[in-house]
């Protein structure tokens, strides 16, 4: 499967010379930003990506992608409705993939507390602590 790439217009603040672009395939999501000698890329596994915030003005929307791995979330604005929309479902939707994909940890479940992936024969999430069924 071809990774998406979502360019921010042109249109607004900090992407008018380099625009920022967000590039979302099954494993990852990387925020390329270029300037006049460097390019900076920081990317996300989507096993840690923990939430996705979508800010949305008259015209732009704005993107923030928080990891539960305690790094700085990754950020990008000027973005259209849509393509924001399509961004957090592509995520979702990558997310859920590779939750049901066997890697080898054998069956697992979500917990109920703090939407963690533990073990299926957990008692107690590993995570937040609570008894799970």
């Amino acid at each position: 499967m071809e990774p998406e790439v979502f360019v921010a217009s042109r249109l607004t603040s900090g992407n008018r010379l380099f625009p920022t672009r967000l590039i979302i395939d099954e494993r990852t999501v990387m925020r390329r930003k270029r300037s006049w000698l460097s390019i900076n890329e920081e990317s996300v596994s989507l096993r840690n990506v923990a939430t996705v915030n979508i800010t949305t003005g008259i015209l732009w929307s704005d993107i923030r992608i928080e990891s539960s791995g305690g790094s700085d979330p990754l950020e990008s604005h000027g973005h259209t409705k849509s393509d924001a929309r399509r961004i957090k479902e592509l995520i979702e939707m990558h997310q859920a993939r590779l939750g049901t994909a066997s890697d080898g940890q054998g069956e697992t479940k979500v917990c109920p507390h703090c939407a963690e992936t533990i073990k299926l024969a957990a008692k107690v999430c590993r995570y937040c602590g609570h008894a799970v069924s």
